[in-house]
This record gives structure tokens, sequence and C-alpha cells, in this order.
């Protein structure tokens, strides 16, 4: 078991690296707490063609005038009281984690979601809650005991962008709430672990056959796509189509992927579709790409 937080805690080594992970750092750094070094992954291409830039958390530590390095094992001569994680990307060594007392900001209802893609996972999966814990760091993945934990409600129209920055709100409270107050004695997991890996680009793809509203999940999530005359077709965002009483509104003797102007229909309800990106262009209204694209009749995406 990792070492517990101590009850003052006034050097703190920060690691993170994606945009996520930095409202918490400056969170740190704006309630006063001295931060010695941040730990981020190595800088990296953003493009093909592009040279290798800073993660979004070394370049916010840097604006900070706090020394940065990608190497974990640098936390060891910073003599700091404790270490706080979030979204860093790589498991922790061990002998690492047996000298400093480490926490994580991990955005799910642990044990529910441990791993890389916790919000997505719980958007796609149609979860009615997620939330956000304050847990122990262990060598496990996602493994450790719970200082603190709170829920939020999932929307229907929540995005990926709006729940994660929901969350990181959250996350923030928790941690300055701890700082202040001590962390406590932490709880264990309770449950079966539910694993929430890395979203493939296959699982993007829409099923036309499925429902608007498992549709309309993939679109939340950001990147959902399907096919149009043999060409990848993004669609941005779109709503679930309901009728007066508040039920879907069923295809009309229409097979899943056929497009009437800018209403899609599925295997279980309808997609009116607002924002799209065809292969080779930018984003636009999913009005005006029909306009210019004149879908014939019982034309259909996925095709």
């Amino acid at each position: 078991m990792t070492p517990k937080p101590p009850a003052e805690v006034r050097r703190i080594v920060y690691m993170g690296t994606p945009e996520l992970a930095v409202a918490p750092l400056l969170t740190l750094h704006e309630a006063g707490y001295e931060i010695p070094l941040v730990i981020s992954r190595p800088d990296a291409r953003r493009s093909r063609r592009g040279t290798p830039q800073p993660s979004p958390v070394k370049a916010a530590a840097l604006d900070l005038g706090i020394p940065v390095s990608d190497s974990v094992a640098d936390t060891s001569e910073v003599n700091a009281d404790l270490a706080v994680v979030v979204a860093y990307g790589r498991i922790i060594p061990t002998d690492l984690l047996d000298g400093l007392a480490m926490v994580n900001i991990h955005f799910s209802l642990l044990p529910r979601w441990r791993g890389a893609a916790p919000v997505e996972r719980a958007i796609m999966a149609g979860d009615a809650r997620t939330g956000v814990c304050l847990m122990a760091v262990e060598p496990e993945l996602d493994t450790g005991a719970v200082y603190r934990r709170d829920e939020t409600v999932i929307a229907d129209d929540d995005t990926l962008e709006t729940l994660r920055g929901r969350l990181v709100e959250i996350g923030c409270t928790q941690l300055i709430e701890a700082l202040a107050e001590g962390f406590g004695v932490p709880e264990p997991q309770v449950g079966d672990p539910v694993y929430a890996e890395k979203i493939r680009s296959s699982e993007l793809e829409i099923d036309w056959s499925g429902s608007a509203v498992e549709a309309n999940r993939l679109i939340r999530v950001g990147g959902a796509w399907t096919t149009w005359r043999n060409k990848r077709f993004k669609i941005i965002s779109a709503l679930v189509m309901e009728d007066p009483s508040g039920g879907e509104v069923a295809p009309k003797r229409r097979d899943p992927g056929v497009l009437d102007g800018t209403v899609v229909s599925t295997g279980d309800g309808s997609l009116l579709l607002l924002e799209v990106q065809p292969e080779g262009k930018g984003r636009q209204l999913m009005e005006a790409w029909a306009n210019g694209a004149r879908p014939q009749a019982d034309e259909r995406f996925g095709a």
C-alpha cells in the first residue's frame, strides 16, 4: 500500500498530460501550493507533418514558470509532500509509489470504468450517472481506495466536452477540500470492475440498424462517422426526434440510414442531423450540405 497523504501538504508534484488535466494544476497554483515539478508525457507530433509539441499540461506549467520533466523518476529529487495525478497516461513504478504519497483524480464512479476513457465509455453505455473519485494511487490500474466520491447526472444532451468540463470542476473542488480538511480514511472500492479501454475509430462507426438514441451517444462522444457515396462522413451534432407525446418518431417505411432532407432513419427512431463534415471538407450545417449534395430518393448512409 502506498503512503497516506500527510496531515499538512505544502509541496506537490503534479503529473498530467491532456487538456482536461490543466484545470487542476491551475487550481493548485491559484490556491498557493508550491509545485516544484510537473511530470508530463514527452513532446509529440499533433499531425504527421508537424513538429513535436508540448502536452497541454506541460505548456501550462511552463507558462507558470514551473519546471517540467518527462521522467517520473525525477519526483524523488524535489522533496515533495504529495503527488497529484490526473490523466498522466502511464503506470507509475512501484518503487516511486513506496516513497511518496500519491492521489489520483479519476473521472468515473469506481470500480466502474477503470482505465483510459471513462467519460467516453459512460456516455456510450448510456449510463444515467457518473462522477469523480479522488483515490489513492496503487500499482494496479485504478484500484486504489477512494478518499472522496461525488456523482453527477449525465444529461441526454451532454457531450464529451460538457460532461468532462463538469467532472473537472468537481475534481478540482474535491482536491482543494481534501487538502484543506485532510484526506481522512479512504474506502476500498466495492463491486465488479468495468474497464474503459481507449476508444477505437471502428467503435464510432454508426450502425443505422440500431436506435437513434444509440447513434446519438456516439455523436455526443465525438468522432462519430458513417459513409456517404463510399467516402467517410462525420456527424458532429444531431438531435433524436420526438413526437408530440414524447416518444421517438419511427421511420416511415424507410430502411435504416435513408436520408430525407436533414432527417435520417434508424432501426428505432430518427435523427435530425445538425452539423456534419464530409471527407476532405470542413464542418458545415447539415442543411447546407444537403442542398449541395442533393441526395437521391432512398439514398442512404452506410451503404
